[in-house]
């Protein structure tokens, strides 16, 4: 018996996972198919709208714009790795996706969403230097200590998601081969190896789970000395303060509490994962423009200066 399960361990045949999807009832897929379709294009028009708005505005010399664009892009690359192939497999009735596309799927998502993560941190640590340090602001934040902090976030992104792929790709799979899901993540296809997981489980959730909890923590100690600093503010001064951190704190709940809720905890999957999924890879980049643009007037003065502008300039 042993030696039978040592010679299947070694056994790697599959060659493709079969998603579940997000439902098995035709006419539910049509209304999810046009309902992300639509999300989906909102997270790349909106997103595009802010890159645009700040490459042709030329409003890379303020720190918090220099992260918005590269949130929105972040945004639009993280949605793109899951969304468009669950839209197509809406409409198919097999939803197949190969072991390398899967692999593939799999760091795309740990990558962009770990470097949202760490953009999102940096954003805050500009707010807190914007409103509690306003004299040193332009010193602290200068452009090179800006580009650095970027570079921070997209190795700190490659760095964990090399991890958790590296984790995956040297387990065998032998068969059963169908995900409960409608991309691959690590737990659903952590269940599906011939062997025993749980160090890998254990080492994945540690990773994932000391990311999103400890830049959670990070954020609201950060977002705490700001709200707490801002009483010493004019009452000006404590209401635009206020505009940019509300916005800022609901894309951190948003984002991270499905996020939490996903990787912090030992490598089960329930069945409402797929919805908690929706959340952070469809739901958040969808609101991330809405929240930053509506909830802050001067990237809506800005967009409206540029846009009027432009359109000035045409006739």
């Amino acid at each position: 018996e042993s030696a039978h399960r040592k010679s299947m361990e070694n056994v790697n045949n599959v060659t493709e996972f079969i998603f579940w999807g997000l439902s098995q009832n035709p006419e539910v897929e049509e209304i999810c198919f046009v309902v992300f379709t639509f999300f989906y294009t909102i997270i790349l028009l909106g997103n595009l709208l802010i890159i645009a708005t700040v490459c042709i505005g030329n409003l890379f010399n303020s720190p918090m714009y220099f992260f918005l664009n590269y949130l929105s892009f972040v945004d639009i690359c993280y949605s793109s790795v899951t969304a468009p192939k669950m839209i197509a497999d809406l409409l198919s009735l097999r939803k197949s996706i190969s072991y390398p596309g899967c692999m593939m799927q799999l760091f795309g998502v740990h990558f962009f969403g770990c470097t949202e993560i760490f953009i999102l941190t940096v954003m805050a640590y500009d707010r807190y230097v914007a409103i509690c340090r306003p004299l040193h602001y332009m010193t602290i934040m200068d452009r090179s200590r800006c580009n650095k902090m970027l570079l921070g976030t997209w190795v700190g992104g490659f760095i964990h998601s090399i991890i958790q792929v590296a984790l995956v790709v040297q387990l065998p799979f032998c068969g059963p081969n169908e995900i409960d899901h409608y991309f691959c993540d690590v737990h659903p296809v952590l269940k599906l190896a011939c062997t025993d997981t749980y160090v890998v489980g254990a080492v994945v959730t540690a990773n994932s789970g000391t990311i999103a909890l400890g830049s959670f923590v990070i954020l609201l100690i950060s977002y705490t000395i700001i709200l707490v600093s801002l009483r010493k503010q004019s009452a000006e001064g404590r209401r635009k303060a206020l505009s940019t951190c509300g916005s800022h704190i609901a894309v951190v709940i948003i984002f991270f509490g499905p996020c939490t809720f996903m990787y912090m905890r030992p490598d089960t999957t329930f069945s409402e994962d797929k919805m908690v999924a929706v959340f952070y890879t469809i739901v958040t980049p969808m609101l991330n423009p809405l929240i930053y643009t509506l909830r802050n007037a001067e990237v809506k003065n800005a967009m409206k200066k540029l846009w009027t502008r432009k359109i000035f300039l045409q006739n």
